[in-house]
């Protein structure tokens, strides 16, 4: 059975092999894109939701709005195929939803293949006694055979003159761009216009020279960064991405850019050290939020909360009593704790097996020195139990482990934390139940929008065999944290995983590498 083919505008659509073409260019595209595009196609001039696009595309799965504006905003980047002049193939319509307004047309392969044919007569035969009445032409007196020969030499003569002249022209042409080549090595850059999308935050961390006094800066700052993604992500209309790992130089369509860098710099023959925080208008380039903090071992929750609180007030943002109840939690640790508390999580994202054991060091003694820091003891049940699926602990380990996790399921409103169902969710993908690490990773994405989250939902769904819900839960994790990080749990995390099968629009950041 023909697999029906669509012509959306000036591209042909083929949903077989996952392809768009136009004039002899062909793309391929990432499935989901492929059958988003198809939908589109199916409903012209219909202004489609994205409640009704998440119901007819992700089935209802655990997709949220942002993963909808994110298709639609890499569709039509596809579409538009880097031509400014291209004109817009998806429109929004406010507070409505999405339409496609390119003209549509349904073709089969086989039709969409098979081009315009030439019909070419054959002569009639005339039937036996029935007399040709068509005109004899008229007859003209013959050139003499020495005209004919001079006339096919003229002809010769012409033909063999334009193919001399195209060779010579395209002999000089091919000279010129060689020559042009040697003198200008830098090759041309294409400048294309990029749509920025105002509620879209990069989060960027810039290494710079260390400051003497504080060891733990660079920690520290990766970890305020998560801090702000995950909290805005999750509590507000934002879409934030953490690039604070993300060593790729290429062009955003995010409206705003949150800069951390460490200043170490002289003030009045003093060395002086400050943490610069810079928000940046990407529209205007206008500064929203500029600010310097003396950085301590005994400033760090101080700092942690005025740039909290400065973020709420220039986004205009108000944090609701949850997310207060959680920025709480840090209050009851000390800040030594804090800062030992950033380097385990930060070991933690390493993910390795040599990080998780420092990181389990560390909140040994985070534990320890702050027993009411809720967020460090849930860490080291979550670093533990990543260890023991990548290595089984033993008989007295094992043991250990059961004794932690007993005691923080008591803890007063741990049904309110992210971390615990993470926990549940590894511990059921280590001991194969996939149902209950399933409905355990869906209450943690409704408590936390984090790209750990997704990258578990992901695991959970390849084993499931469902690779298509899979890639779509990667590409979440690594949009919400583009970088080696995101891929290397991607690929390692509880199971080794092909990028190339199951999340291949992924390879486009590895081609940059």
């Amino acid at each position: 059975m023909q697999q029906p083919v669509v012509r959306v505008g000036e591209w042909r659509v083929t949903p077989s092999i996952n392809q768009i073409s136009r004039q002899g260019r062909q793309l391929t595209l990432e499935p989901r894109l492929i059958d988003l595009l198809v939908y589109f196609a199916s409903h012209p001039d219909e202004v489609l939701s994205r409640d009704e696009i998440i119901d007819n595309i992700w089935m209802r799965n655990i997709v949220t709005s942002h993963v909808v504006t994110q298709s639609i905003s890499e569709l039509r980047k596809w579409l538009k195929d880097g031509d400014e002049q291209s004109p817009e193939y998806i429109s929004t319509v406010p507070k409505r939803g999405y339409k496609l307004t390119a003209p549509v047309v349904w073709m089969t392969e086989e039709s969409a293949d098979s081009g315009p044919s030439t019909l070419i007569a054959s002569p009639e035969t005339t039937p036996a006694g029935q007399i040709n009445t068509l005109p004899e032409p008229e007859t003209a007196s013959a050139p003499s055979f020495r005209q004919a020969r001079k006339k096919v030499d003229r002809r010769n003569r012409v033909a063999s003159f334009w193919t001399w002249l195209l060779f010579l022209l395209s002999l000089g042409a091919l000279i010129a761009l060689v020559i042009m080549s040697l003198i200008n090595s830098h090759p041309p850059v294409t400048k294309t216009r990029l749509l920025l999308n105002p509620r879209d935050i990069d989060v960027r961390f810039e290494r710079g020279i260390s400051c003497n006094k504080w060891s733990s800066q660079q920690s520290y700052a990766i970890g305020l960064g998560n801090l702000i993604t995950s909290s805005l992500n999750t509590y507000s209309t934002f879409m934030v991405h953490d690039k604070t790992n993300y060593n790729v130089t290429e062009p955003s369509s995010s409206g705003k850019t949150l800069t951390i860098k460490f200043v170490n710099q002289r003030h009045y023959r003093a060395q002086q050290c400050f943490m610069s925080v810079l928000l940046v208008d990407n529209a205007d380039s206008s500064v929203m939020l500029d600010k310097r903090y003396f950085i301590t071992d005994n400033t760090l929750l101080s700092v942690q909360e005025d740039l909290l609180h400065s973020l709420s007030a220039v986004l205009t943002q108000p944090w609701p009593p949850r997310m207060q109840a959680q920025l709480a939690q840090f209050r009851n640790s000390q800040s030594l704790s804090l800062a030992q508390f950033y380097q385990a999580d930060q070991l933690i994202m390493e993910g390795d097996v040599v990080s998780l054991n420092k990181a389990s060091e560390l909140l040994s003694v985070v534990a320890k020195d702050a027993p009411d820091f809720i967020n460090a003891l849930l860490e080291k049940v979550l670093v533990d139990v990543l260890r023991h699926s990548q290595q089984q602990f033993n008989e007295p380990q094992l043991t250990a482990l059961n004794n932690e996790l007993s005691k923080i399921a008591q803890l007063p409103g741990i049904e309110e934390s992210a971390t615990w169902y993470q926990i549940q969710t590894i511990n059921g993908l280590s001991k194969g139940d996939i149902d209950n690490a399933y409905r355990n990773i869906n209450k943690s994405i409704e408590l936390e929008m984090s790209w750990l989250n997704y990258v578990l939902l992901g695991k959970i769904y390849e084993m499931k065999g469902d690779n298509r819900l899979a890639a779509d839960a990667y590409i979440t994790a690594f949009n919400l944290r583009p970088g080696e990080i995101t891929l290397y749990w991607i690929e390692n995390g509880g199971f080794q995983t092909s990028i190339e099968k199951a999340a291949p629009y992924l390879i486009t950041f590895l081609a940059q590498e």
